[in-house]
């Protein structure tokens, strides 16, 4: 059987993209080097939140093939990778998955077949880390198949904006091979983007999570003085969103999780070190990012000690441990150092996250809310999941720290 596209790797990049190039009338497999994830799909049980079960199942009846076999790679026009890009052990860009992929990829590429990265990656990455993996078998991209790079855009959870109606950048490692990247984007996207180079398609998916990254820091280093001050940092914000021009509103927080924004500038800084430049700003924002969950125990300290309780001892409720409000992906989560700081303190601490379920590195959770909230010497939300009943928090919470400013009452300490 011949494919229009294999998409290599069907996590929360490339299933999305599988669902939308099959919903557009394509004949589309996933490969997958995890069995496990494989056989949920082929039973039409999604694993990414932007995919619910029902559309899956309608995509499988359309023909959507999950496989653990490389050699429909082999049978497709074209091959998007779409495997993660993390950090290792020591903090450092891995490029493991994207070399695995690309392999595989060589191992059956076909001339004439489009292969596009989506990955996120350095600028350099396409050419000189994907390109040579994918010639070593004697194929040559830009003359016997084009190269392509096109940066994911995926905000999980946000039902605003998707793969159709994202505008999507594309480049290409020659013009042609530009041209054959963005024809095959046209095909299920309203809108493509031709970046100059490969270079400048990275660069740009770098920018935008490192402005975000940077705004972030603003907000967070904003909030710290503020409270320094006994201002109100949320009416300070709100105030200065009504500008209807030169202001973009960003909010603070118990630092940067998820996959991209606490990743993406790690990259960045990576390569600027390995080209001899310094990027000052993004560095100073990785500072202040980086402190905001050990200012975070700061603040829960301090609403213990204001009413006497030691902290040795007591019963820290962490509410929403998820990155963010109504994702259940935990992946680079603050509270899991805000966790750990306050256990170092000798606090017990539970939680809980109607999302994210149960979370194994953080103990069993709290099953019930409102028991738990009383019981607790103190709480503090991380993350306004839209399960939370502000009033109810507010009500049944002994102390409450609220990072989200979400919780309305005199009695509430506010980030």
């Amino acid at each position: 059987m011949s494919f229009d596209l294999v998409v290599v790797g069907v996590g929360y990049v490339g299933l999305p993209l599988a669902a939308a190039a099959t919903a557009a009338g394509m004949a589309v497999a996933g490969y997958d080097t995890d069995p496990d994830v494989v056989r949920t799909l082929t039973e039409g049980r999604s694993h990414v939140l932007d995919v619910p079960h029902s559309e899956l199942r309608a995509l499988r009846a359309r023909g959507f093939t999950p496989t653990t076999d490389p050699a429909v790679i082999a049978d497709a026009d074209t091959v998007v990778i779409c495997v993660p890009t993390g950090l290792g052990p020591d903090g450092r860009p891995d490029l493991d998955a994207v070399r695995a992929a690309a392999g595989t990829v060589s191992d059956h590429l076909r001339p004439g077949t489009l292969v596009v990265l989506e990955s996120t990656s350095f600028p350099g990455t396409t050419d000189e880390v994907v390109r040579p993996i994918l010639e070593r078998h004697g194929l040559v991209a830009g003359e016997d198949f084009p190269l392509g790079y096109s940066p994911e855009r995926v905000d999980p959870g946000n039902r605003r904006f998707g793969i159709r109606n994202t505008p999507k950048v594309v480049s290409g490692h020659t013009p042609l091979c530009a041209k054959h990247c963005a024809t095959f984007y046209c095909r299920f996207v309203d809108q493509v983007v031709v970046a100059r180079g490969t270079r400048e398609a990275e660069m740009a998916k770098l920018l935008e999570n490192t402005y975000r990254y940077v705004n972030i820091a603003l907000v967070n280093e904003i909030a710290v003085f503020c409270d320094r001050l006994g201002i109100d940092v949320w009416d300070v914000l709100h105030c200065a969103a009504t500008k209807p021009f030169g202001f973009q509103p960003f909010t603070p927080g118990p630092g940067v999780g998820g996959h991209c924004i606490p990743v993406d500038p790690r990259y960045l800084l990576d390569k600027a070190h390995r080209e001899g430049a310094r990027l000052g700003v993004v560095e100073a924002a990785r500072r202040v990012d980086s402190a905001m969950p050990s200012y975070v125990v700061e603040r829960a300290v301090r609403l213990l000690t204001r009413d006497g309780v030691p902290v040795a001892g007591a019963r820290v409720l962490l509410l929403g441990v998820s990155y963010k409000a109504d994702v259940p992906d935990t992946r680079e989560s603050a509270a899991f150092r805000i966790a750990a700081e306050l256990r170092a303190l000798g606090a017990d601490v539970v939680h809980h996250d109607p999302v994210a379920g149960e979370v194994p590195a953080l103990g069993p959770p709290a099953t019930d809310l409102d028991s738990a909230l009383r019981t607790s010497d103190a709480t503090v939300l991380l993350v306004a999941h839209s399960g939370y009943d502000p009033g109810r928090l507010a009500r049944n919470a002994r102390r409450l720290l609220d990072v989200t400013g979400s919780v309305p009452g005199g009695e509430v300490m506010r980030l």
